[in-house]
């Protein structure tokens, strides 16, 4: 039995040895396509967006004659890719990146190329958006494009029943009325679409602007802060006006998105970022936008929905991978992107996208968006947020958001303390 046992061992060693061998291999036959370097760009885009980011590499690979740079479409089973990449110590040597606070071990800091790089402009990027790219003070991604929350209003609605558009002064009282007004069941038209299970990332301007948080500063506390009064009152809001009925659950099983809804006409007012806006415009709606509601005199707070460039710390072409990182950060490359706003100062002064009435209000929200979102705060995030989530799910179909905020804390409280 032991001669067998051992026998087994060494077959399963020469195995590995091989599989490793032939990996090697291909990966060096891989860094070599047509007589070009091959740099690894993965994306989680697909359609028209991909197309967007294929121009950009082929306009790289313009600049660069002896590259060639690979675009990885991994869509939406991209964490899950990216992730088995990481582990097999094989990732792209670029990629998109949102949730550095997982990621960041697995990424190269860029500190040290931005100091030594003097033609990366660091002070033309709104400076609010590296709050979203950095971890521990270490920048891990440069911004690529970005989003912040707005309230999409149908103004043919408003002209119907005589209701002035939203200006930057309003308040959530102003939004309840407007949202009252607009209801009418007998068409199955109502004031408001609010997502039956709301992303609670999506939800901390929402807090914020009422003086609530999620999490403390420090990531270091949830009770006091999860469930404030400030936070229950923003959340019970939302559940409330769906309760009264001037607002409707979207999104959910057999339910129809949001979108979809204010694009048929039939819903008065959404609160989106920048995605869903050439769809109403093809749909012939008479959209327009404005910021998020007041709490009566409180500063309105803006969340950053961002997507950065990243290279990864096992990439064996770091110096490559950052000059194909900053030409995405390029003036040329951002005007290529038309599905996000640009990050740039000084591609917005050239195109002069805040004198349009339909985008100004999201750099209005953008001046708004200094606050760190809790999952960079707390490593162990993913775990309270699934109480979190539960939680607020529960308040958009009726339930109290008091009594379910504290049992969300309580049941997260052995994730805070590490």
């Amino acid at each position: 039995m032991k001669r067998n046992k051992w026998w087994l061992i060494w077959m399963v060693f020469v195995l590995l040895l091989v599989s490793a061998c032939s990996s090697e291999d291909a990966s060096s036959e891989n860094d070599k396509k047509d007589g070009k370097k091959v740099l690894r760009f993965a994306t989680w885009d697909s359609g028209d967006t991909l197309k967007i980011q294929q121009d950009i590499a082929k306009e790289f690979e313009k600049a660069n004659p002896d590259v060639k740079v690979q675009v990885e479409a991994y869509g939406d089973g991209f964490d899950q890719k990216l992730a088995a990449s990481f582990g097999a110590k094989n990732p792209p040597d670029v990629m998109y990146m949102w949730d550095f606070s997982t990621y960041y071990q697995s990424l190269e800091p860029l500190g040290k190329y931005v100091e030594n790089d003097e033609e990366i402009k660091m002070d033309d990027f709104y400076e609010g958006l590296f709050n979203y790219s950095s971890v521990n003070d270490d920048l891990y991604g440069m911004p690529a494009g970005f989003t912040t929350m707005v309230v999409y209003y149908n103004k043919k609605l408003f002209d119907q029943y005589q209701i002035p558009y939203p200006t930057s002064e309003w308040t959530w009282d102003d939004f309840t009325k407007i949202a009252k007004t607009l209801t009418d069941k007998s068409k199955k038209q109502y004031g408001f679409g609010v997502a039956s299970e709301p992303d609670t990332y999506d939800l901390q301007g929402l807090i914020w602007s009422n003086g609530g948080s999620f999490v403390s500063e420090d990531g270091k506390q949830i009770d006091g802060y999860m469930n404030s009064p400030e936070t229950i009152d923003a959340v019970q809001m939302y559940g409330d006006m769906v309760k009264d009925g001037m607002a409707v659950l979207v999104g959910g099983k057999n339910q129809q998105s949001g979108s979809d809804i204010f694009k048929s006409g039939k819903l008065g007012m959404y609160i989106s970022g920048i995605w869903p806006l050439e769809g109403f415009k093809e749909a012939g709606i008479d959209v327009g936008t404005a910021t998020i509601p007041a709490f009566g005199s409180k500063p309105v707070k803006g969340l950053i929905a961002s997507s950065a460039v990243s290279i990864a710390k096992d990439s064996k072409q770091k110096d490559l991978a950052w000059e194909f990182v900053k030409f995405y950060s390029s003036d040329q490359a951002i005007k290529m992107r038309k599905a996000d706003l640009p990050v740039r100062k000084s591609v917005v002064e050239e195109t002069k996208i805040t004198e349009d009435e339909i985008y100004k209000p999201f750099y209005t929200m953008l001046e708004n968006s200094t606050n760190t979102p809790a999952f960079l705060l707390n490593s162990n995030w993913n775990e309270i947020n699934r109480n979190l989530s539960a939680a607020i799910n529960a308040v958009m179909l009726g339930q109290d958001a008091e009594e379910l905020l504290n049992k969300a804390v309580k049941d997260s409280d052995k994730y805070v303390k590490e």
